[in-house]
C-alpha cells in the first residue's frame, strides 16, 4: 500500500470505466451507500486527525471534509475552496442525536428533522456546540445529517466533529463524482473517497431557523413551501357558536406562538410572523353559523391582552377543512364528541381537549366582563401548557 498523509493525494475508486484506471486497492474499501469497512474509517480518520482534507461522497454532491474543532484544518479547507476568510462551514453528523449539543431544539426544528433527516437539508441554528467555534458564524452553527449511509456511518464513528462543504471552487458548480473532484483540485486533497456518482447531484437546501428567523439561505431540493408546511402547524379551536371561547383561544394562541417565535409588537401583524414559520391558527363551532361577530366582552378582554379579534366572524365545522389541520382543540368534552361524530376514525388522534388534564372550559355567554376575563385566563393557562409542543 503506498504511503500517504494529509499532503499526499490518495484516490479510492470503484471499478468504473468512466472514472479511468481502477485503484490497486481492494474494491471492498470503496465507500458505498452502506456501512463502511473499518480500514476505510481508519484511513479517513488518519487524514482528518492530522489536519488534512478528505473528499467524501454524499447523496447530494461530494463534500470536502476537515476537523471542525481544528482552526488550522478549517482554515486550510476554506483556503482550498478559495472561500472568503471567515466563511462558515457546516457540521456534518451521522446521528440525529447530535442535535442535543445545541442549547435548545424547538419543535419546529424537530419536525423538520423528523421528515428530512437524513437528507438534503442543512439547518443553521442558534448556538455553538462545544468545539465548533471555528465553523460557527456570529453565534449560529450549520448542521446536516447526510443520507449517504456510508458517509453518515463513517462520521458517526469518529470521535471529533467534522465540517464539510461542497467540493468545488468558490462560486463554481459542486462535483458530483470522485473523478470531478480529482480534476478540480488536482492533487490538493489528501484523500478522495470514491462512492460513485452522487445520487441527487444538487446541493442541500440551507435554512436558518430560530430567534425570529426563518430564512432560506440557499435553495435546494426542498422547497420553501414544503419547509414551512413541515416546520409549522395548522391549529384550530372548537366551541359551540364560535363567538366566545374559541375566538379567544385563537387570538391568545396567535399572540403566544408568535412571541415564542420571536415576534415583537413593532414587527406588525403577528399572523404574518406565524405564516413565515408555517403556522396557521383558526377557530370554528360545532353549532356555529356563518359570519357572526364575536361577543363584545370577548373583544374587550382580548384587546386588553394585546389582540384585536373584532374582525373575527364565526364559521361552522366543515369536515373537509378539518382534514387539513394538524391539531384540533375542543373547549369541552361534548364538543369533542360531536366533532368525532362527523370525522373519519383516523382523525381522532388529532382531536383533543384544550385542557391537557381533560376538564371543560365553561361557556361565559351571558356573563359580565369578569366572567369573560376568567374564561380567557383559564384558556391562556391551557395554551401555555401546550406551547412547548408547538413552537
Amino acid at each position: 500500500m503506498p504511503p500517504h498523509g494529509p499532503d499526499t493525494p490518495f484516490l479510492w475508486r470503484a471499478a468504473n470505466p468512466r472514472l479511468g484506471a481502477v485503484s490497486p486497492l481492494d474494491p471492498s474499501l470503496r465507500l458505498a451507500d452502506a456501512p463502511p469497512a473499518p480500514e476505510l474509517v481508519a484511513r479517513v480518520d488518519e487524514v482528518l486527525r492530522s489536519g488534512g482534507v478528505a473528499a467524501l461522497p454524499t447523496e447530494t454532491v461530494y463534500g470536502l471534509a476537515a476537523r471542525a474543532d481544528d482552526p488550522r484544518a478549517v482554515a486550510a479547507l476554506v483556503q482550498l475552496k478559495n472561500k472568503p476568510a471567515g466563511s462558515p462551514l457546516t457540521w456534518h453528523v451521522g446521528r440525529r442525536e447530535a442535535l442535543a449539543d445545541f442549547p435548545r431544539i424547538p419543535p419546529t426544528v424537530r419536525r423538520l428533522v423528523e421528515r428530512y433527516w437524513p437528507g438534503p437539508l442543512t439547518l443553521v441554528l442558534p448556538g455553538v456546540p462545544a468545539g465548533l467555534g471555528p465553523i460557527a458564524d456570529d453565534g449560529w452553527t450549520g448542521i446536516r445529517f447526510p443520507a449517504h449511509r456510508g458517509t453518515a456511518e463513517l462520521l458517526a464513528q469518529l470521535d471529533y466533529p467534522v465540517a464539510m462543504t461542497s467540493a468545488n471552487e468558490h462560486n463554481e458548480a459542486p462535483a458530483s463524482d470522485a473523478a470531478e473532484v480529482e480534476r478540480v483540485f488536482e492533487g490538493r486533497v489528501a484523500l478522495v473517497v470514491d462512492g460513485g456518482a452522487a445520487r441527487l447531484g444538487e446541493s442541500s437546501a440551507v435554512l436558518r431557523l430560530g430567534e425570529g428567523r426563518f430564512e432560506l439561505l440557499r435553495e435546494g431540493l426542498v422547497s420553501p413551501a414544503d419547509l414551512r408546511r413541515t416546520a409549522g402547524l395548522r391549529i384550530a379551536f372548537v366551541c359551540t357558536g364560535n363567538t366566545c371561547r374559541s375566538p379567544m383561544a385563537e387570538g391568545l394562541a396567535v399572540r403566544l406562538i408568535a412571541e415564542r417565535l420571536g415576534w415583537k409588537p413593532e414587527r406588525g401583524d403577528p399572523r404574518e410572523h406565524l405564516a413565515l414559520f408555517g403556522f396557521e391558527v383558526s377557530s370554528m363551532g360545532v353549532a356555529a353559523g356563518h359570519g357572526g361577530p364575536p361577543a363584545s366582552h370577548a373583544v374587550d378582554v382580548l384587546r386588553s391582552a394585546g389582540m384585536d379579534i373584532s374582525g373575527h366572524r364565526s364559521q361552522p365545522v366543515i369536515p373537509e377543512r378539518v382534514a387539513t389541520l394538524d391539531r384540533i382543540y375542543c373547549l369541552t368534552a361534548s364538543h369533542r364528541a360531536m366533532l368525532l361524530g362527523v370525522l373519519p376514525p383516523s382523525a381522532g388522534e388529532r382531536v383533543e381537549l384544550l385542557d391537557p388534564e381533560g376538564s371543560d372550559v365553561p361557556d361565559p355567554i351571558g356573563g359580565g366582563p369578569e366572567v369573560y376575563r376568567a374564561c380567557a385566563e383559564a384558556i391562556a393557562g391551557f395554551l401555555k401548557s401546550r406551547l412547548g409542543d408547538w413552537a
